[in-house]
């Protein structure tokens, strides 16, 4: 991300109420909630912004976050404007509708505060929820800090409600390591959020009676697959729209989210590092560490995982000589989610494929220090054995 030269205002603020600063300017019209740690702060803050007449959205508390996404469902039906957030078991339990959600083309915005899955219960973080939801139909986004929570919280509203696209948007950000830490972020005044989202104009509402149509159908065989491959084609939208929204946001904020990921130091690198959300920041912090000493190492970080960007990301890595994709969430019986997205990639794209290898670290919140990340670059240079799947800071 490039920031402008111009100074902004900043304001000291947790990951948690950066995203509900996003939800205050959206104002959006209907927000149903159900608590889990660490996302509950994200919605007692927009709360509080209601309680002070700063929005007038109106919330929904109910039973369940199966529940919070079936009101989701069915106000976005209605015409309304919908926001949610949620975490963990409650995105496992929300997740039957999410399919539904996606199916039915509802540009809904979900708040993810990234936690590992239970059992046994463990309310830290890693990338098993938001994995767990990846061929949901939804475009997932993941934010590295708090200015970015906010900044993709508000990208997303737009790009849900695009009519190319008209799907649920996740926005993930680290459990505790961002809901919970307060930095300083870069708030947009009011007004500029809400020139840059716009009205929400709806495309079929259940409440037009001067259209009437059918929501959520029966379909056959002779029906669903086309319904399917129509929504291929909203995630493959949602490429291009990211991309126009990028300019429009940069013309808004003076911050440039160019391409679907950020490249460090990458475009000279022999080494490479591939990883998501907040441990990318720790990464940077290596990288300068070993550039000083002489070694050529970078970092891709995907915002886009859905849709993956795989071309792109393939062509940003050919000229590597070894790369190691970081996961921070296992797949049982197979390697990391992030690392089989990008075997495929250089497969499909590269005549000659970098050497590759799979990491798997923090999972429930393990700490990965930064001696831990330079070890992977140790690997590396030492040539091990890419055809095995390693752990990262594990007692074994």
């Amino acid at each position: 991300m490039r920031v402008a030269t111009e100074q902004k205002r900043l304001t000291l603020i947790t990951g948690a109420e950066a995203a509900a600063h996003a939800m205050r300017q959206i104002n959006p019209d209907v927000v149903p909630v159900y608590p889990i740690t660490p996302q509950t702060p994200i919605i007692e803050t927009f709360a509080q912004f209601i309680a002070d007449g700063q929005c007038d959205t109106e919330i929904i508390n109910v039973e369940s976050e199966h529940s919070a996404m079936s009101a989701a469902v069915g106000a976005s039906c209605a015409g309304a404007r919908v926001m949610t957030a949620t975490s963990s078991q409650g995105l496992a339990l929300m997740l039957e509708i999410v399919y539904i959600a996606a199916s039915m083309r509802c540009p809904i915005v979900i708040a993810v505060g990234s936690r590992a899955l239970s059992g046994p219960i463990n309310i830290h973080c890693d990338h098993s929820d938001s994995m767990m939801a990846r061929d949901a139909g939804c475009v997932q986004i993941f934010a590295e800090n708090a200015q970015e929570a906010y900044d993709l919280m508000i990208i997303a509203q737009r790009l849900a409600e695009d009519r190319r696209v008209l799907v649920p948007v996740m926005v993930m950000q680290d459990g505790f390591t961002i809901t919970h830490s307060a930095e300083p972020v870069a708030l947009l005044p009011d007004e500029s959020v809400r020139e840059f989202v716009g009205q929400y104009e709806p495309l079929y509402p259940l409440l037009d009676t001067d259209r009437p149509t059918t929501q959520g159908p029966f379909a056959l065989p002779d029906y669903y697959f086309e319904l399917k491959r129509q929504q291929v084609d909203a995630l493959e939208a949602a490429r291009t729209v990211w991309l126009e929204l990028q300019e429009r946001f940069a013309e808004t904020s003076g911050r440039r989210y160019e391409g679907f990921f950020e490249e460090y130091k990458l475009s000279d690198a022999e080494y490479a590092l591939v990883i998501l959300s907040s441990t990318a920041g720790t990464a940077k912090v290596v990288i300068d560490r070993l550039r000083r000493k002489g070694v050529k190492v970078g970092l891709l970080k995907p915002w886009l995982f859905r849709p993956f960007p795989a071309e792109e990301i393939a062509q940003a890595l050919a000229h590597a000589h070894a790369i190691a994709v970081l996961d921070r969430a296992i797949s049982f019986g197979s390697w990391g989610p992030m690392y089989l997205e990008i075997s495929a990639a250089l497969g499909r794209y590269l005549h000659e494929k970098p050497v590759l290898y799979n990491y798997i670290y923090g999972l429930g919140g393990r700490d990965t220090p930064p001696e831990s990340i330079a070890s992977v670059v140790t690997d590396m240079q030492n040539e091990l054995d890419p055809r095995v799947l390693r752990y990262l800071g594990l007692r074994e």
